[in-house]
């Protein structure tokens, strides 16, 4: 009895380990290497955690200290919180949401204000210049998106957009997103992982190397 107990552990905590993704997303800017992001994406009782750090220098200067984005089982965003710096300034933002209401709490240079904004429920939080946060977009629709979508994007804690999202002829593992006159090119796998973002418009290319 003690030797099946001890392969069940094994295996349950093997099967735990396979569901936390850890990756670099590489940051190109005219084909310069400027920056990464580092990321973990993990299932929880609640729904899914997403946890990033990183840096880069063009084309603008952002330092990630901490990202972290929670989402319930359908994807949809309840806390959002962010600290680092943009154009050398520090920011710390803390944001709860609950069926399309948002409360931000936003510090920025030992200054602190409040903000409150009413968002679509399902809408997807893309900080701005933050690339991450497109792995829910992945995790959603894998290579299994069958026809053009209407959705909203809120650029946190500024502004929300409709963009409409659709995969690219021929290739169902590339999502391509229209959002603020600016196409951006999603290739994502069966899985939902985030392989690579290209933003032709603003010369930005990000690609993934990943592990488990």
């Amino acid at each position: 009895m003690l030797l099946v107990f001890l392969i069940l552990s094994f295996l349950f905590s093997a099967s735990s380990q396979e569901k936390v993704e850890e990756g670099v997303l590489y940051i190109y800017f005219r084909e310069e290497k400027v920056g990464f992001e580092e990321f973990s994406w993990r299932p929880d009782e609640l729904g899914y955690t997403l946890e990033a750090s990183g840096q880069m220098t063009k084309p603008v200067p952002l330092e990630i200290s901490q990202l972290v984005l929670h989402l319930d089982k359908s994807f949809i965003p309840w806390k959002y919180y962010f600290k680092g710096s943009v154009r050398g300034v520090g920011q710390e933002i803390t944001s709860s949401l609950s069926e399309g209401d948002v409360k931000n709490i936003i510090r920025v240079s030992g200054r602190e204000r409040e903000s409150e904004a009413k968002i679509k429920r399902d809408a997807f939080l893309l900080p701005n210049a933050i690339f991450s946060p497109y792995l829910v977009l992945t995790k959603r629709f894998q290579c299994s998106l069958e026809e053009s979508i209407e959705l909203s994007a809120y650029i946190i804690p500024q502004l929300e957009l409709p963009f409409t999202l659709e995969t690219k002829e021929d290739y169902p593992c590339c999502l391509i997103m229209q959002l603020g006159g600016r196409e951006i090119e999603i290739e994502t796998d069966e899985e939902g992982n985030l392989r690579s973002i290209v933003i032709p418009s603003q010369r930005l290319r990000v690609a993934q190397n990943s592990s488990r």
